[in-house]
């Protein structure tokens, strides 16, 4: 992904700089440096993954392998796991992806994953991504955390459009899509690049 420099990023309340060291460090210190404190409502945390959820990420991308996530599968490791968790914390710091956790509010348990990514400067836009794990599916975990996204691209991030692309025969992620106020814009041919094949995409749009 480009990265690329998002000069209308508010500096608030919703962001935090450690007095840890800056640079390249292992992950965990990494989180210290820069990060999005927790965004919540009564039944979920959105908040940045840290090393003491790398065994239920591995568990909850195991049982939640399938067509709709081809990057997962049934061996996901914590290799795996750490190197995108470096990742996720590496476009946090340099503003152009915010890919971010959900977790439950009772015991803190992880839910899946929820992220603004493809966040582009020349149309002050970005791309809303979710997805719940098998075990929490159909509780309407997903529609909550694409509100508590779209919030924080827009008044923290001060983005003015999100974008949901989604292929077109996954039902369940449209729908929640139109359910979170997202408007149909159009289907769009080979829009989205699924297991090394060009296929259509369904694309939705949110603005303030």
């Amino acid at each position: 992904m480009e990265k690329i420099k998002h000069n209308k990023f508010k500096k608030n309340a919703l962001f935090k700089r450690t007095d840890a060291a800056k640079g390249v460090a292992p992950l965990g210190k990494a989180l210290e440096i820069f990060t999005v404190k927790p965004i919540s409502n009564s039944e979920i945390i959105l908040q940045p993954f840290r090393t003491e959820h790398i065994s239920d990420f591995v568990v909850a991308v195991r049982e939640s392998a399938g067509v709709w996530m081809p990057w997962s599968h049934k061996h996901y490791s914590e290799q795996e796991t750490t190197e995108w968790f470096e990742s996720c914390q590496s476009n946090i710091e340099d503003k152009t992806a915010y890919d971010i956790g959900i977790f439950m509010v009772k015991e803190n348990y992880f839910a899946g994953g929820i992220s603004i990514n493809q966040i582009k400067q020349h149309s002050n836009s970005g791309n809303v991504g979710y997805w719940v794990r098998r075990s929490l599916r159909n509780q309407g975990i997903a529609l909550q955390a694409v509100e508590l996204i779209k919030d924080f691209g827009f008044n923290t991030l001060s983005l003015t459009r999100l974008e949901i692309v989604v292929l077109t025969e996954n039902m369940v992620s449209r729908r929640i899509a139109e359910k979170s106020g997202a408007k149909f814009e159009c289907i769009a041919e080979n829009r989205l690049i699924h297991n090394g094949e060009a296929r259509p995409a369904t694309v939705y749009s949110l603005v303030p």
